[in-house]
């Protein structure tokens, strides 16, 4: 995103409320002693000159963070940019670290506006899910069949790793063109339902095994 300095000034800063890109944690962010730039320009028809976009520096008000966060915002203070770019929240625990990296990449992506970028990446999140759980086949849509036989999830999410597959194939392949079109909500989307394959191959034990570690705690006390 590029913004013109031309004509610039400074100004008093303004509340930022985001979510930190460092911890996630969600708040007004704190100044730091410093004063936001604004740029201005005539409009036209008027005599005065008038704010066009305000860029300022904030930190994270979570204690343990403090993380810095610069952001653009325009003239009603609405947020066009922060850097680090705010990335969609979801929960690691338990998810294989090659796994992870490749959708923790989607989800950078993601938040970059990198929309075909992000769309490869999740396609290479089921590979590594496949590879990971000893599916075989020479394609991954022969991966994602013999997947199927090796993990117990709704089929709903079966069907929907081929659609990620396919949104994939489309991002990948210029001849491909199942979805018409590879945008913001078509990514958002499938980010989503990627996190819900996520917890149901990797966390959905795991959360069991500790709800059943907790009935055998009560089970001893009584």
């Amino acid at each position: 995103m590029k913004i013109t300095l031309d004509k610039i000034g400074s100004n008093k800063t303004t509340n930022i409320a985001t979510r930190c890109p460092h911890c996630g944690h969600h708040g007004t962010f704190l100044q730091v002693g410093l004063q936001d730039v604004y740029t201005w320009t005539r409009r036209a028809g008027s005599s005065g000159e008038y704010p066009v976009n305000y860029l300022g520096i904030r930190k994270c008000p979570n204690e343990k963070c403090q993380g810095h966060l610069f952001f653009i915002s325009d003239d009603n203070r609405n947020i066009l940019l922060t850097s680090p770019s705010e990335t969609i929240p979801f929960d690691k625990e338990n998810i294989p670290e090659k796994v992870l990296n490749a959708f923790e990449e989607a989800i950078k992506c993601h938040s970059n506006s990198c929309f075909i970028a992000s769309a490869i990446m999740i396609r290479k999140t089921l590979e590594e899910i496949c590879i990971e759980r000893g599916a075989t086949g020479n394609n991954l849509f022969k991966k994602l069949q013999d997947l199927g036989g090796k993990i117990l999830i709704p089929q709903e999410l079966l069907n929907g790793m081929n659609e990620l597959r396919l949104l994939g194939n489309d991002a990948a392949h210029i001849e491909a063109q199942t979805f018409s079109e590879i945008g913001k909500e078509e990514i958002e989307v499938s980010l989503e339902f990627a996190k819900e394959i996520l917890k149901a191959v990797y966390q959905y034990d795991n959360l069991l095994q500790r709800l059943k570690k907790l009935k055998d705690k009560g089970n001893n006390a009584t």
